[in-house]
């Protein structure tokens, strides 16, 4: 199923430009491969080399982070969106 995948400003250059591309697959993993089958070097952006979402990337389902679903495995349904964004770091309080 076409899932709609929001990307961060950071990451556009690998989607030429676009800040919303669709995506097949029926969860979150299946996305990613399919992300990086059409974009090249978007999986490695996003993933440790053993597959695992990079601790400084949050994907949410929905608004819902994928960490507090089942991670890789959150299952997607028809509708359903997702939105790659980068951990903000930084600053003195």
């Amino acid at each position: 199923m076409a899932v709609k995948v929001r990307i961060p400003t950071p990451l556009r250059k690998l989607t030429n430009g676009s800040d919303e591309v669709t995506a097949e697959g029926g969860n979150v993993a299946e996305i990613i491969e399919d992300l990086e089958r059409n974009y090249p070097g978007l999986k490695e952006r996003i993933c440790e080399d053993s597959g695992k979402l990079r601790r400084f990337v949050n994907i949410y389902l929905n608004d819902e982070d994928i960490r507090f679903k089942n991670n890789m495995e959150t299952q997607l349904g028809e509708n359903d969106e997702l939105s790659i964004i980068p951990a903000i770091a930084g600053g003195a309080f």
